[in-house]
């Protein structure tokens, strides 16, 4: 009975401090599903979790020890490393796939490059420079993530501040700020880097609508993708976002000729009870408009037809169901469904390993002219040509290329980054070109899949309007797909086949040799042998 007593009074000692803490974070979390006009449904998942009142710890305190930190919702394990490194501002995304714009529209989580991007603004004037605490950002986040994030060393990082803008706010420290950007497009997002990303949420997998990202089906979509951002607001405080982003194909998973989906056949799991700890837990299901269709549950709302689930007062499973009336059919031209303002496409031609050309097809499918932001942050392996590069269009015209800057690269110490202005004319087509040479680089130098070629990280283009000609949705950045670069290669089988060849002469040789000189070699008479023993028997 006393021991009973005394945990009563332990916990109503601890109520209040427990609340205190509490009342200082918040996590929200909310999943979208829309279908697409091919029939495949985007699902995004966001967790957002708030440290009310907290600012970025500032660089020149990094010479004292940082005082302790207490979170209860926010990621400790992000929390270190965030304070280790005196970070403002950080996004990393990984990603599988290429996200098909023409088809699919915009991205909710606009952030789609395929591989790994990594980028964040820190503050200078600490005791350490700048690049020294990205080093050891990158190699933080790759035992966090367990991801090779720490391969992105100074061979690919890149200061690109126009296209990659704080999201946030700075603090006005007195000091400035720099960016510090680097892709890897040949890593992807697997289980590995699944599990680390729900053991930052405050209720996992356990319950809640994380509750839904089941691997094996999260690993079998046509796309998917997951990305980390962190925030800081002045108003607010320091937000970090963990968002994972898929693309599955009901007619591949039915069989059949229906898009019906559900969460059961999407996810093979339900929603079977809600994050205790969630401020607020949304599904919101964005509905056919030309369609018919039935959805169950009933939605308690719908605004601006998309239907609203909220499970903070949830008190049985959740499994959303979406089914059409009539068959899905294919679009006879699949060019006239893209509901892009532009659309992009980016080549390497040239079959030679040591020269090559560049080619980028911009297409405005705008009523109205546009101007785009072209980035390309190229390793140097890969080197332009700038007098040799020309810009031309199915318009007349010549003025389609503004505000050219290109940093070049140095071999094996800095990839190369080239920004340009693009103006595209109403309903046209720009193209530009420009030539490139291959770098010979030392057989220490190639991966282990030399054969295969290097991945060259995606282009970026970002649409530049101060009008409300782009809709708000369609103002952010466009990645185009990776290239693939075939590098002079040697035949790494070659020592090898000389190895095998060389082991085996010297082994035919030397037994032989050996023999010679080992072996005793004794005339045997089998005959006298026969007649002396057949004489002894008479």
């Amino acid at each position: 009975m006393l021991w009973r007593c005394c945990l009563v009074l332990i916990g109503a000692l601890c109520t209040p401090v427990l609340s205190k803490h509490l009342s200082n974070e918040e996590f929200r979390e909310q999943v979208s599903l829309q279908t697409l006009q091919d029939g495949r449904v985007a699902s995004t998942f966001s967790f957002n979790i708030l440290l009310k009142d907290a600012t970025p710890r500032e660089p020149r305190t990094l010479i004292f020890d940082d005082e302790s930190q207490h979170y209860n919702l926010f990621p400790l394990a992000l929390g270190q490393i965030l304070r280790e490194y005196a970070v403002t501002e950080l996004h990393l995304t990984l990603n599988a796939g290429k996200w098909n714009y023409d088809s699919w529209g915009y991205p909710k989580e606009r952030d789609v490059g395929t591989g790994a991007a990594l980028w964040a603004w820190m503050a200078d004037g600490g005791p350490t420079s700048i690049d020294y605490r990205w080093q050891g950002l990158r190699n933080a986040l790759a035992g966090l993530f367990c991801a090779s994030i720490g391969s992105l060393d100074e061979q690919r990082t890149t200061s690109p501040v126009l296209p990659f803008a704080p999201e946030g706010s700075l603090p006005d420290w007195g000091v400035e700020h720099e960016l510090r950007h680097a892709s890897l497009a040949s890593e992807h997002v697997c289980t590995e880097n699944l599990t680390p990303f729900l053991k930052l949420l405050p209720c996992k997998s356990l319950s809640g609508i994380a509750s839904l990202l089941n691997p094996h089906r999260l690993f079998d979509a046509d796309w998917h993708g997951m990305g980390l951002h962190v925030l800081w607001n002045p108003d607010a405080g320091v937000e970090v976002r963990l968002a994972f982003q898929l693309v599955s194909d009901p007619l591949r998973i039915s069989a059949g000729k229906k898009q019906d989906w559900s969460f059961s056949t999407l996810f093979d799991r339900t929603i079977e009870r809600t994050c205790p700890v969630a401020q607020s837990s949304i599904v919101d299901v964005a509905l056919p408009r030309e369609a018919l269709y039935n959805i169950s549950p009933e939605p308690p709302r719908i605004d601006q037809n998309v239907a609203f689930y909220d499970l903070t007062n949830m008190s049985e499973a959740l499994d959303v169901k979406l089914k059409w009336a009539l068959d899905f059919t294919y679009p006879l031209d699949p060019l006239k469904i893209t509901s892009m303002p532009i659309s992009v496409r980016r080549t390497l031609q040239g079959a030679s390993q040591d020269r090559g050309q560049l080619s980028l097809v911009i297409k405005n499918n705008a009523p109205f002219p546009l101007q785009v932001l072209y980035l390309e942050t190229m390793p140097w392996i890969v080197q332009f040509y700038l007098h040799t590069m020309r810009v031309s269009s199915d318009t007349s015209g010549d003025d389609f290329i503004s505000n050219i800057s290109y940093v070049p690269s140095v071999p094996h110490s800095r990839p190369a980054t080239f920004q340009a202005v693009l103006t595209l004319p109403t309903e046209s087509t720009v193209y530009l070109t420009i030539d490139v040479t291959k770098a010979f680089l030392r057989y220490t130098e190639h991966p282990p899949d030399a054969q295969r070629g290097w991945d060259l990280p995606p282009a970026i283009i970002l649409p530049l309007s101060s009008s409300n000609a782009i809709r708000s949705e369609f103002v952010g950045r466009i990645y185009t797909p990776p290239l693939l670069v075939d590098l002079a290669t040697p035949d790494f089988s070659m020592p090898y086949n000389v190895i095998v060849f060389s082991c085996s002469l010297i082994a035919f040789i030397f037994g032989n040799i050996f023999n010679l000189l080992t072996r005793k070699f004794v005339v045997v008479r089998l005959g006298s042998q026969q007649g002396t023993s057949k004489s002894k028997h008479d």
